[in-house]
């Protein structure tokens, strides 16, 4: 494993426990966790999140976690995922395989693979597959942009060596603070050339990054679309390129840019998750409601 690798999952792990220091599961919240939806024990796990006071089957949000590919697990992304769940939803949180221990398209046929999982299990998890979400963030969002437009795009889905889940319909999904074209010759993080090389088989031709950038790959198709960076995200000006290629195709689309509300702390990448902050609340429930337009 390169130092690279190393470094990251070290330094982020340390600022999210930061973060998330104090937050326990809320009792609000009945929680189902290291559910196998694959045949890999340690990397294909989910839980589900639930409301305690919910009967019946729920909306579901599938939650697609970020981390430069290299960084995350479903266990850094349970208190986001469960403070979106007492927004009235069932929330599925998965851990997907990780560069460099696997290379693409491990993590997009792990987030199919879940799709499968709720397709199969949708009535003893109470999974309404009539109202399906999605949420991503970060390389999440780039994840989560190229499953959606290979299940949308049937020519761009046969570049993929497995086939894509098809019976579910995805209503909507919300992409946050993403990266969704690697073609370009700068990038705002010296670091991400460097991850790709490792993430990519060819160390990241010119073939391969056009095949992983979300933006060219836009089709009509798509489902219903909110896309938010933040005034101090590093990757914030990979969003307007995106809203525009949906436009232009239109597809309904969202687009919000969150700025701090005090002005002086800046708001930074992914703060969104960062559930006790005012700017995140806003930016969670506005991405709730959008969903529920669609129930």
């Amino acid at each position: 494993m390169s130092e690279l690798v190393d470094r990251i999952r070290h330094d982020w792990k340390i600022a999210d426990a930061k973060r998330d220091a104090g937050l326990v599961t809320p009792d609000c919240i009945a929680r189902q966790d290291d559910i196998r939806y694959g045949s890999d024990a340690t990397w294909q796990k989910l839980d589900i999140y639930r409301p305690k006071d919910a009967a019946g089957v729920l909306p579901v949000i599938v939650n697609v976690h970020g981390g430069a590919w290299v960084y995350g697990d479903k266990e850094l992304y349970q208190f986001y995922s469960m403070d979106l769940a007492r927004r009235g939803f069932a929330v599925v949180n998965f851990t997907y395989r990780l560069c460099p221990e696997f290379q693409f398209p491990a993590p997009v046929q792990d987030t199919d693979l879940v799709f499968r999982f709720i397709a199969a299990h949708a009535g003893e998890y109470g999974l309404d597959t009539e109202r399906l979400f999605a949420v991503g963030d970060s390389a999440g969002a780039h994840l989560l942009g190229l499953y959606l437009c290979a299940r949308a795009d049937p020519g761009y889905a046969a570049a993929y060596p497995f086939e894509f889940e098809q019976t579910l319909s995805i209503k909507a999904a919300a992409l946050n603070c993403g990266i969704y074209d690697t073609r370009l010759p700068d990038f705002p993080d010296k670091d991400l050339p460097l991850i790709l090389k490792d993430f990519l088989p060819k160390g990241g031709s010119k073939e391969e990054l056009e095949l992983i950038s979300v933006t060219p790959h836009v089709t009509a198709a798509l489902p219903p679309l909110y896309v938010m960076t933040s005034t101090d995200d590093f990757l914030k000006d990979q969003a307007p390129p995106l809203v525009q290629a949906l436009c232009d195709v239109n597809v309904p689309v969202s687009f919000r840019l969150y700025a701090a509300e005090d002005r002086k702390g800046g708001l930074y990448h992914t703060f969104h998750e960062d559930i006790r902050r005012k700017e995140a609340i806003a930016c969670n429930d506005e991405e709730c409601a959008f969903f529920k337009t669609f129930c």
